[in-house]
């Protein structure tokens, strides 16, 4: 988990940088929100093409538009509600999006294919959504949901090592073990505050 200034400092640069290179186009951010669930698209045919490494890599680029979308939202002064609700809602898909993929990926393609697969894939997927459930109903309510052992950016940079590597059931069963942890993290939290 990245500190709360180090996680200031890492969005303050990423900002100029977005700023420098795409502040004079008319590129809106929504653009990059859209774009990132085309490109993830791609990452689904790519695994039902077998092509698990190439899926890898476009996923993890993929991911960058989530950075990207955001950072030119505030340098240019476009952040709005709808626009955080988008990303919110096109981050949400463009995980259950590669959670199906790779659901299909090693139902084709792995010979020793059973049901742990598919039970630890589905462990993993849900708890990436109840973590993100959790910080969005948090601040719903006025909390601070944020933290946990693992975030969007690190459940990311999980399953594109697993899909890279070859280590694939070894990064969804540790997927499946820290998003649930991140979960009740955030759960405690949430508790402490309201108490």
């Amino acid at each position: 988990m990245l500190s709360r200034k180090l996680e200031a400092k890492i969005r303050s640069y990423s900002e100029r940088i977005v700023i420098f290179l795409l502040g004079k186009s008319r590129i809106t951010p929504d653009t990059f929100t859209l774009m990132s669930l085309v490109l993830t698209g791609g990452v689904v045919w790519l695994l039902v093409e077998g092509l698990i490494t190439w899926a890898g890599m476009l996923f993890l680029f993929a991911s960058a538009f989530d950075m990207v979308d955001g950072a030119l939202a505030r340098g240019k002064g476009l952040a709005r509600p709808f626009g955080a609700f988008l990303d919110s809602t096109i981050d949400r898909y463009s995980e259950m999006l590669v959670f199906f993929g790779l659901l299909l990926y090693t139902y084709l393609y792995t010979e020793a294919f059973s049901p742990d697969y598919a039970l630890t894939i589905f462990i993993a997927s849900h708890g990436s959504l109840l973590t993100s459930y959790i910080r969005a109903r948090a601040e719903a309510l006025g909390f601070d949901g944020r933290g946990g052992i693992i975030e969007r950016p690190g459940r990311v940079l999980l399953l594109t090592f697993g899909m890279i590597s070859g280590w694939l059931m070894a990064s969804l069963v540790t997927l499946a073990i820290v998003t649930h942890i991140a979960a009740l993290q955030r759960f405690a939290l949430v508790w402490r505050q309201s108490r």
